[in-house]
């Protein structure tokens, strides 16, 4: 039973990340509502951690059975991108580095703050 509320909360804040993307005009994924909900949700304490951390550790460990649908995808598109496959690769390639520096700036930045706190 306790899964299940768990779960339950967790599809909750999915369902209104999935709203505010219908209410407010702007090129950003539900998805990524949603996360910034929940954040926000654990952040102020409205949610203890307690209340989704064994759904969410779940969710964690099955994540790589979610990427099976989007190879199969790549699979059966193959016709598609092969003929775009450098393009694709580098962008992955450089998209990937990106990300990886903002996220250690984000999280040395984190760090610093957190560590000023005490």
């Amino acid at each position: 039973m306790r899964y299940i509320k768990q779960f339950v909360l967790i599809l909750a804040v999915s369902f209104a990340g999935e709203v505010l993307n219908r209410i407010i005009p702007l090129p950003i994924p539900a998805g990524v509502y949603g996360i910034i909900i929940l954040f926000l949700l654990l952040a102020t304490k409205l949610v203890p951690l307690e209340a989704v951390e064994e759904a969410g550790r779940f969710l964690i460990e099955i994540m790589p059975l979610m990427f099976i649908p989007a190879a199969v995808g790549i699979i059966t598109s193959w016709g598609n991108i092969k003929s775009s496959l450098f393009a694709y690769t580098t962008i992955t390639v450089v998209s990937t580095i990106i990300v990886m520096a903002v996220s250690g700036i984000v999280t040395e930045l984190v760090i610093k703050i957190g560590g000023h706190k005490k």
